[in-house]
């Protein structure tokens, strides 16, 4: 299943909880909520493959990109080789050569930017995609520790939200601890 769709479920889930009077907390359905981490959890292995394969697409790209390379370097030592038996043409052909080699590792270094850049932006999107659902599912386990705290079970929750909290992969994303109470500002 798509990530951003579980996301956007997410959200939806936390739309729809009983808000609570005078408050800014809102009552969700746990099992839900669990259910669709448990599912984000199955997907995110899925966007992690699809990294994998533009990976693996890249090397496919670059291997051609050196066998062109290759085959130009051949084909311009052959024709190097057939016009030096010409002692007029000794000069121009070993400038041609040269010249063909240098376009071969000029489009070979094109190609290979290409295929990084495409690479780099995948992953970033990848990235992307990644730290705004982390940023969802801390704010949705947040949000229903926060609720059971008030409700009186504090412990309780606490140890069941812990097991899905995991490190920020990034020092640029915010933790907010779960035994803590989220400050203001993420209260907004």
């Amino acid at each position: 299943m798509d990530i951003q769709h579980l996301v956007d479920r997410l959200e939806e889930l936390i739309d729809e909880g009983r808000h609570m009077p005078f408050s800014k907390f809102t009552l969700i359905d746990e099992e839900r909520a669990l259910e669709l981490i448990d599912q984000m959890r199955i997907s995110i292995p899925e966007e992690i493959e699809k990294a994998a394969r533009v990976l693996a697409q890249r090397d496919r790209i670059l291997a051609q990109a050196n066998e062109e390379a290759a085959r130009l370097v051949q084909l311009a030592r052959e024709r190097g080789e057939l016009l030096v038996d010409r002692e007029a043409t000794v000069q121009a052909a070993a400038n041609r050569a040269a010249n063909i080699v240098e376009e071969a590792r000029q489009e070979a270094e094109e190609i290979t930017k290409g295929a990084d850049a495409y690479v780099l932006e995948q992953l970033s999107t990848l990235e992307s995609q990644l730290d705004k659902m982390m940023a969802v599912v801390r704010k949705g386990i947040n949000t229903v520790v926060t609720t059971e705290r008030e409700s009186g079970d504090p412990k309780g929750t606490a140890v069941q939200a812990s097991q899905f909290a995991r490190p920020a992969a990034s020092s640029s994303s915010v933790e907010v601890p779960l035994n803590q109470p989220p400050r203001a500002k993420e209260q907004e």
